[in-house]
């Protein structure tokens, strides 16, 4: 069988494999996206909005943030452990990017913060959304991009995972894929851009095919990548008792306030505060016996939340409050949709989760102490956020430490070429979005700057097809 040929081959359909697919396109080029799944938009269709700074949103809103305040608090907060010349690259172009997607149709609802203390760059796409905040917003961005791809020629082959890169390090000249019947194909090209999504353990749902394709691949051609251990991955909170998406669903606004911490010990460890900032808890809850942090508040504080709705102190932009006409159908509901989230005595409440009771009982009694005196003299939490803990039914999630996304990645320079061990470009080789996560991230996702994953997957996916149009062009 012949092979089939186009300009460029983007391996994934995703936030930035559509992203480069539809700016490769606009650009004159002949384009296939190989997608391994049957759906297109990725972790995309998931999201909420991404990250921009000097947009025309933000002049609009009259917010002062620059470029250059960005860059310093980013780099100063990454230790500079990231491509510095990538990163500047990124937010010099996300203002652009916001109306290149406007120009597209996509409508923004506006721009957010992740909770006070925040910064102003998540640009929310209008469209429908989940329970939980504005999950899956993007999904409309992601559903424009792709009809707009289609619009320009772009041929999107949906269950036709990328099995190789054609070619060495010398020069790229296609890929071969697998069709849904399992015969390989092959694809001449004259640039292949990666892009499919790093890697994902599993704690952000929408991610479960994010497995390391694209890093695999590149390293097959002699890519340099860096692959690295479980306790280098970027920390989030997660539960392990029940989901914590459906039981923060229900509590959400009570789960979010900065409630009662301890590990399986009974003892506080952090101050609860930063838990409006959530990757803070993962990364301290990571140093915890077996990785484990157990929230707890007691009835009188979700009676409080419930009856009288809460302040706006969450993570991400809140569409109100949520109040609770009758608390007690409210508690039975609970009882029956979370059985293992609720118990009437602390030795329940320890027999389920395993907390030391002798610990929890002398945790207790200091904190509530503190919530008395309004002074918190073993870990400053303020006294606004100080509810005593005393009064049964208790209620309680179990979060350990686990991973969003890996900062393993491709390594690239700064037009997004991927490279060698010894710092040469690979020709026709691009790499974009999580595929180059170790390039952009540090240790610690930057939630000050809330959209800042899909805005790099964005922004690099247009860098990454107008460096593969020059690079065509030469």
């Amino acid at each position: 069988m012949r092979p089939i040929k186009s300009d460029v081959i983007v391996v994934s359909a995703g936030t930035a494999g559509l992203t480069a697919a539809v700016t490769a396109a606009q650009g004159g080029a002949s384009v296939i996206v190989l997608e391994k799944s049957a759906h297109i938009g990725g972790t995309g269709s998931v999201a909420a909005g991404l990250f921009a700074v000097e947009s025309c949103i933000q002049d609009a809103r009259q917010l002062s943030l620059t470029r250059e305040e960005v860059f310093s608090i980013y780099m100063n907060f990454t230790h500079w452990r990231v491509n510095a010349r990538l990163v500047k690259t990124l937010f010099d172009m996300s203002a652009d990017t916001i109306e290149w997607l406007q120009n597209l149709g996509v409508e923004f609802r506006d721009v957010f913060a992740h909770g006070k203390g925040n910064y102003y760059t998540w640009h929310v796409v209008k469209g429908p959304c989940r329970e939980f905040g504005y999950a899956g917003a993007a999904a409309a961005m992601m559903k424009i991009m792709s009809e707009k791809a289609k619009a320009l020629g772009v041929k999107i082959y949906l269950k036709n995972p990328a099995v190789a890169i054609i070619g060495d390090s010398s020069r790229i000249i296609g890929a071969k894929a697998r069709d849904n019947s399992g015969k390989e194909i092959e694809i001449r090209s004259k640039a292949v851009i990666l892009a499919t999504g790093g890697y994902s353990i599993g704690a952000v749902p929408g991610m479960p095919g994010a497995i390391g394709d694209g890093i695999r691949l590149a390293k097959e051609v002699g890519a340099l990548v860096k692959e690295k251990l479980p306790e280098d991955l970027i920390l989030m909170g997660k539960s392990s008792s029940g989901d914590m998406r459906v039981f923060m669903s229900r509590l959400y606004q009570v789960v979010d306030q900065p409630i009662l911490y301890v590990n399986l010990s009974g003892e506080r460890f952090m101050n609860e505060e930063i838990v409006l900032t959530p990757i803070f808890p993962g990364n301290v809850i990571a140093r915890q016996p077996e990785q484990h942090g157990f929230g707890i508040y007691d009835v009188d504080t979700a009676k409080y939340y419930f009856t009288k709705g809460t302040q706006s102190i969450g993570s991400g932009p809140s569409e109100g409050n949520r109040q609770v006409a009758d608390f007690n159908v409210e508690i039975t509901n609970i009882r029956k949709e979370f059985p293992d989230n609720i118990a009437d005595s602390l030795e329940e409440l320890c027999s389920k989760t395993g907390i030391n009771l002798d610990g929890l009982q002398e945790t207790l009694k200091e904190y509530n102490q503190a919530c008395e005196s309004g002074r918190d003299y073993a870990l400053n939490k303020q006294a606004k956020y100080l509810r005593p803990v005393r009064k049964p039914p208790f209620f309680f999630a179990m979060r350990n430490a686990s991973s969003a996304l890996t900062w393993n990645g491709i390594k690239v320079n700064y037009r997004t070429e991927v490279l060698t061990p010894e710092f040469r470009v690979i020709p026709g080789l691009y790499a974009a979005g999580m595929d180059i996560a170790d390039e952009l991230l540090h240790d610690t996702y930057p939630f000050m700057f809330p959209g800042t994953a899909m805005g790099f997957a964005v922004n690099s996916g247009r860098l990454s097809g107008i460096n593969a149009l020059n690079y065509i062009k030469r």
